[in-house]
């Protein structure tokens, strides 16, 4: 598992409860990140936490399209089997 670090200074200025600050900072960098590109839907999702569902209601309440390509395929078709 890797570690990404935030400047405690960061950390206490969201304004989130404590249990609330890391479910929510890993969804929005799976968004970001799916986003721009750079993660496929399943691992975006898988990094949010989510389940298929929820990440594509998060994205469809972003207005963020979504990506359907080679990978998105073969991880619908593992995820059918």
């Amino acid at each position: 598992m890797a570690t990404i670090e935030i400047d405690d200074d960061v950390y206490e200025a969201l304004q989130l409860p404590e249990g609330e600050r890391s479910p929510a900072m890993k969804r929005e960098l799976a968004v970001s990140l799916y986003a721009q590109d750079v993660l496929s839907f399943g691992k975006a999702r898988a990094l949010a936490g989510l389940s298929k569902q929820e990440f594509q209601k998060l994205l469809g309440e972003r207005e963020i399209p979504r990506h359907y390509g080679e990978q998105e395929l073969k991880e619908d078709l593992d995820y059918a089997r």
